[in-house]
């Protein structure tokens, strides 16, 4: 576990990220307040998005972009 004052880290911003993808960084404020920053990786696609229930057929989906592409 690294340790920086609010300064150090924020001057160093980068570099501690970088450090807390390996471990815990710990930054530590002159009113004695102290906040840990931990890596989380994400493993879910943005573009991973849940489906909808629709009647619509790929013929109705089809024929709805044709005629938004006429206009």
């Amino acid at each position: 576990m690294k340790v920086y004052t609010y300064s150090e880290a924020r001057q160093r911003l980068a570099d501690v990220l970088n450090i807390a993808r390996t471990e815990e960084v710990v930054i530590k404020r002159r009113s004695g307040e102290t906040f840990s920053i931990v890596f989380r990786k994400s493993t879910k696609s943005p573009f991973d998005v849940p489906g909808i229930k629709t009647k619509a057929t790929t013929k109705d989906i089809l024929e709805a972009v044709r005629e938004s592409r006429e206009r």
